[in-house]
């Protein structure tokens, strides 16, 4: 049983993924412009205090965050608060602040999991990692965590 549920787990997620290339190639220009005139937009105010401007950039970071986490299919796994295929994002964060884990070394496939260490569990987020997320850069990977500590 719990194979067959895996198999069609791993069949809907690459059924939903078919389209993500050609969509994230059309994506990633408009994605680089926005970024681009929010800094440029951040350095050009001067009479934001340093506080603020912190305090913006964490904000841009959770909505690219939570962007990318749309539309790198993280969301057809994980939920804010409850499991689906995945565990939810809130019981992410209660292990990963538990055991002082970082959320982006796992992205970069440069941690073990430690949240769900079933087999067919890690098979499915290796696959998405390879598949989705191995080309995002540090500061887009930063974002992902960024939003998902933003869950509460």
């Amino acid at each position: 049983m719990k194979k067959s549920v895996l198999v069609l787990g791993l069949a809907a997620l690459f059924f939903v993924s078919c389209g993500e290339k050609k969509k994230e190639e059309k994506m990633k220009p408009m994605m680089q412009q926005p970024m681009m005139q929010h800094n440029t937009a951040t350095e050009n105010t001067t009479e934001a205090k340093e506080g603020d401007a912190t305090a913006s950039t964490a904000d841009g970071n959770v909505e690219l965050g939570k962007k990318l986490f749309t539309e790198k299919t993280c969301a057809t796994c994980h939920n804010p608060t409850m499991k689906v295929i995945g565990p939810s994002i809130k019981e992410i964060n209660r292990i990963y602040s538990e055991k002082n884990g970082d959320i982006v070394k796992f992205l970069k496939e440069e941690s073990k999991p430690i949240v769900d260490t079933d087999p067919g569990q890690v098979a499915i987020m290796k696959a998405n990692l390879d598949g989705f997320v191995k080309n995002l850069s540090g500061d887009e990977l930063a974002a992902i965590a960024a939003y998902m500590r933003s869950v509460k």
